[in-house]
This record gives C-alpha cells, sequence and structure tokens, in this order.
C-alpha cells in the first residue's frame, strides 16, 4: 500500500480523497495555486505545495511542475480527482516515466477511452450501439460539415478530451458549426489543455444514465449500478439520482454488461463511467467513457456502501477486487444537488467573492463534500461548483421531500448561488413522476426562474417611504407614519437569498 499520494487538484474532490487517504494510513500532498493558498483543502493535506499563478496552464495543468512537486515530496503515487488533467494520457504517461503511480487507467487505456472519438471506435467493435457521428477528430472545417450533411442536423461539437459539459456546443446549420467548432476548440484548450474536437447526431430529449465501473489488474470487473442524469444545464450535470427511475432489471443488466465489455475491451484499470443517451422507446445508445472518478459518485456510494475513492486506491496499488457482481445491489434511493456559485438571475454567471456565512444541513440521510468556509473568497478562475449535497432515504420520494428540506436549511450568505434553483426543479411535478430528459431545464425555464415583480414594487414603496419620513416633523402623527410596514402593504412577497 502507498505511503504518500499527491492530490492533483482542488476544491471539494481534493478534500474527498484526503480523507480517503487518512482513514487507509497515507499521507496526502496538496497543491495549490496562489489563489488558493487559504483553500479549506489544503487544511485536510499533510503538506501543500504552490505550483504556479491562477490560471490552470499556469497551475492546475502544468504537468512539469506537478511531477516536479510530487517528486520532491517523495509521493508513490498521484490522484487527478476529477477535470484538469484527470483524464489526459500526457500526464498519465509522464507519471510513469517517472515510477509514479497514476491512479488511473493506464496511458495507454487513457488515450483510448478519455478520447471520445477512440471510445467510440471501441464500443462499435463490441456491438455497442452508438450515435451516428466521427470517427475522427476533425482538423478542417470540411470534414465537419461533411459529417453534418451525413447525419443531419442538429449535431452537437465536443471536446475530444475531458468532459463536464466543457467544450460542448449545439448546431443547426453550417453557419452555427463553424462557430461552435471555434468555441468548443477554445474552451477545449482552456480545460483540457487539447483543442482537438469532434461531432455527433444530436438526440432530442433523450435521457442520460451511466454505470460506475470498477476493474482491477488482474481482469475482475463489476458495476456498480446506474446513476440518472438528465438534469443538465449548458450540457452540465446538476442534479443527478440512483437508481433511475426508468431503468427495470433487465435492462439495468442489459446495459451493465454493455458498460463491462467495453470497460473490458479497453483494458482500462481503475474506476471509470460508461455513458449512455437512451431514448423514449428506451433504446440506449453509448455516449463516452469518463475515465475518472465522477463528480456525482458518492450517491453510488450511498446506495450500494462502496468507498469509490478507496477502492481506485486499492486497484492502483495491485491489490485484487474483493466484490463479485452478485454481491453489488442498491438500497434504497440517493439523490445529489450540486451547489454552484452562479447567478440565475444573470444568465447563471459565475459569481465569485467573499462567503460571509456558511451553514450546512444536517440530519439522517445527508452528506455534503464541501470546499467551502465562512470568511473564504471564492477565485474567479476556476469551476463554480462549491459543493455537494447528498441525500439519502428508503424510497425515491422520501429522498426528494428530505432532499427540499436538506436545500431550504442549506444557507450560504455573501455570493449568489444556485440553491433555490435547484429547490424549484425538484419541486416540480415533473421531477416526482421521473419524467426527464436532458431539454428538462430548457424547457421548463420560464418557471424554474424567481419572479421579482413584488420585489421592485416593495424597493420603489420603501423610497418612497423614506422620502416621506424626511419631510415630516417628528410629531405623533410623523410617529404613526414610520410604524408603517411597506413590505406589507404592497400584497404576497418574497426575498430569495443565493
Amino acid at each position: 500500500m502507498f505511503k504518500k499520494i499527491l492530490i492533483a487538484n482542488r476544491g471539494e474532490i481534493a478534500i474527498r480523497v484526503a480523507r480517503a487517504c487518512k482513514e487507509m494510513g497515507i499521507k496526502t500532498v496538496g497543491v495549490y495555486s496562489t489563489a488558493d493558498k487559504e483553500s479549506l483543502y489544503l487544511r485536510y493535506c499533510d503538506e501543500a505545495v504552490c505550483i504556479g499563478d491562477p490560471a490552470p496552464l499556469s497551475s492546475y495543468l502544468n504537468i512539469p511542475v506537478i511531477i516536479d512537486s510530487a517528486k520532491k515530496t517523495g509521493v508513490e503515487a498521484v490522484h487527478p480527482g476529477y477535470g484538469f488533467l484527470a483524464e489526459n494520457p500526457t500526464f498519465a504517461k509522464a507519471c510513469e516515466e517517472n515510477s509514479i503511480i497514476f491512479i488511473g487507467p493506464s496511458a495507454k487505456a487513457l488515450a483510448l477511452v478519455g478520447d471520445k472519438v477512440a471510445s467510440r471506435i471501441t464500443a462499435k467493435k463490441i456491438g455497442a450501439p452508438i450515435i451516428p457521428g466521427m470517427e475522427i477528430s476533425g482538423r478542417e472545417i470540411k470534414d465537419f460539415l461533411n459529417m453534418a450533411k451525413q447525419v443531419g442536423y442538429p449535431v452537437i461539437v465536443k471536446a475530444a478530451l475531458g468532459g463536464g459539459g466543457k467544450g460542448m456546443h449545439i448546431a443547426k446549420d453550417d453557419k452555427e458549426l463553424k462557430e461552435s467548432i471555434e468555441m468548443s476548440r477554445r474552451e477545449a484548450k482552456s480545460a483540457f489543455g487539447d483543442e482537438s474536437v469532434y461531432i455527433e447526431k444530436y438526440l432530442e430529449k433523450p435521457r442520460h444514465i451511466e454505470f460506475q465501473v470498477l476493474r482491477d489488474k488482474h481482469g475482475n470487473v463489476v458495476h456498480l449500478c446506474e446513476r440518472e442524469c438528465s438534469i443538465q444545464r449548458r450540457h452540465q450535470k446538476i442534479i443527478e439520482e440512483t437508481p433511475s427511475p426508468v431503468l427495470t432489471s433487465q435492462l439495468r443488466e442489459k446495459m451493465g454488461d454493455t458498460a463491462k465489455k467495453i470497460i473490458t475491451a479497453a483494458e482500462y484499470v481503475n474506476a471509470g463511467t460508461v455513458e449512455f443517451l437512451m431514448d423514449q422507446n428506451k433504446n440506449f445508445y453509448f455516449l463516452e467513457v469518463n475515465a475518472r472518478v465522477q463528480v456525482e459518485h458518492p450517491i453510488t456510494e450511498m446506495v450500494t456502501g462502496i468507498d469509490i475513492v478507496k477502492r481506485q486506491i486499492l486497484i492502483a496499488s495491485g491489490e485484487k477486487l474483493d466484490i463479485k457482481q452478485g454481491d453489488v445491489f442498491q438500497r434504497g434511493h440517493a439523490i445529489e444537488a450540486r451547489i454552484y456559485a452562479e447567478d440565475p438571475d444573470n444568465n447563471f454567471l459565475p459569481s465569485p467573492g467573499k462567503i460571509l456565512f456558511v451553514q450546512e444541513p444536517q440530519g439522517p440521510g445527508i452528506r455534503v463534500d464541501s470546499g467551502i468556509y465562512s470568511g473564504w473568497n471564492v477565485p474567479a478562475h476556476y469551476d463554480p461548483i462549491l459543493s455537494k449535497l447528498i441525500v439519502w432515504s428508503e424510497s425515491r420520494l422520501d429522498t426528494i421531500a428530505r432532499t427540499i428540506q436538506a436545500l431550504n436549511n442549506y444557507v450560504i450568505l455573501g455570493i449568489k448561488t444556485n440553491i433555490p434553483f435547484l429547490k424549484r426543479i425538484i419541486e416540480t411535478p415533473q421531477f416526482s413522476k421521473g419524467e426527464l430528459h436532458t431539454h428538462f431545464i430548457d424547457e421548463n425555464l420560464s418557471s424554474l426562474l424567481p419572479k421579482h415583480e413584488n420585489i421592485n414594487v416593495a424597493l420603489i414603496t420603501a423610497a418612497l417611504q423614506s422620502l416621506n419620513k424626511k419631510q415630516v416633523s417628528i410629531t405623533e402623527e410623523r410617529i404613526s407614519l414610520s410604524e408603517t410596514n411597506p413590505w406589507l402593504e404592497i400584497g404576497k412577497w418574497e426575498i430569495c437569498f443565493h
């Protein structure tokens, strides 16, 4: 077993990995940019090394600096978390060349499945259904235009490396396609250090269902069942749950077996996620492999009782999986809601700044994976995720009710967050019925955003009231006037704290 691991990430995932290491008796090294020197995750690490300026290319995507930090601190392994270099085969190769264990798949396997185009080819070879699209990363605009003509619009442009919704844009005609390619390339380069993109046919209103898979170095492979990830905004998952409301036991077995075959064909080792899109007739299509621990992994841990991060470390150290497929079962239901520093009132723009106060919900079946604290300044340089609220109960409806209550009790003051927005999604009748698809938010956005008609009236009334006070002498009449409350006089209204 490893004695020391470097965590090549930040925020809540760095804390999650550090906690698992501590429970296993493993020392940890944290890395940080100058913007993160006061971040919470560093308090969970035994050592900390500054790796550069705030820009990701200067710090968290800087492979030579991270490798040098690993060598200087004498670690045996590196855990990449998710995002940044987690799916970068060049980084995995650099670790291998410097006798450092990369806690994830080999560079060869990562190049195969981490590259979305290459993984499509692998899936096709084992007979998995795939969405029509490119089987090479395009360089020339004409290649994209020819493929779009073959499969028909709309199409979606995607980053060949990485995930998390970054570098993804939908195009409905040639003009939009050219614009989308340029945007996707810029975003992919910034987020993953590689500008390669490809396109595939865009399915209308599919469900997004993924399977968590573990495979060790000895060829043992199991899946840990599915996660429904259909609630997305700009291709970014924001609410996930397990089990999926629509999967039968037979369909779960079929999709799970397909996921294991894809992972095995790629000679993939460690934790990975095989993602599918499902149409309204319950036909499923292979989408991609996420070659890392997923943001939403906690809900799988809640219903299976299996610690995925610890399994990653054990597999990387060479140990065999001690579970068979028959040992895996789901108990109860779990939902994860991602808490972001963003402003739903302003097109969901990031909302960096100082957090004045944080109060996390507590209670049975409630888990919060968080990287924030009262008084911390949220930097503007990185993904705005703050924390994850994970809720478990014995049934789906009970879990929904518990999640709503937990969101009601989650307080973050000083910056805007999406907490009220998440609550409104979960409170919709469609969500309760499990009527989900990837366009859910787009279709219901007007009803999910807060209404502001009354608050404007309240502010105007308060301003007039203040003006009247200044013009009235100190008399009994003035005292009576000052005791009136404009907030009560204007009718029903509410202020939503974000």
